[in-house]
């Protein structure tokens, strides 16, 4: 199961604002790219550019990372980027999925302890 259509970003202006007016976090395999909004959800998008390989490496990153994000519980009201670096080709799921949890902490979009559960 992916993620449902109305939680990614789809078109090119959603992802032009978030790039011009969103904060950054960074770490060795990914950056993330946030901007705060009024919706009652999150979307998501995710970038990966060729450097990371052929098209079987691109989507299986996009792949792990949108499980990453599924599985996440988080604070609403943030559009979200994740652009995958170079080193994201030869990461396993596992440290691919760490990687995108902490930045998302750092960002403040995982939801705390009390925050989950209400």
């Amino acid at each position: 199961m992916g993620l449902p259509r109305q939680i990614r970003l789809r078109h090119r202006k959603d992802f032009d604002a978030v790039f011009a007016s969103g904060r950054t976090w960074s770490n060795d395999l990914l950056v993330l790219r946030t901007l705060s909004t009024n919706c009652d959800h999150n979307r998501f998008g995710f970038v990966t550019s060729k450097r990371l390989g052929n098209a079987t490496v691109r989507n299986r990153v996009r792949r792990r990372l949108r499980e990453t994000v599924r599985v996440l519980e988080t604070r609403q009201g943030f559009d979200c980027v994740l652009s995958a670096k170079a080193k994201a080709a030869d990461a396993d799921f596992a440290h691919l999925s760490s990687a995108a949890q902490s930045l998302l902490q750092r960002a403040g979009v995982l939801a705390g302890p009390a925050e989950a559960s209400a």
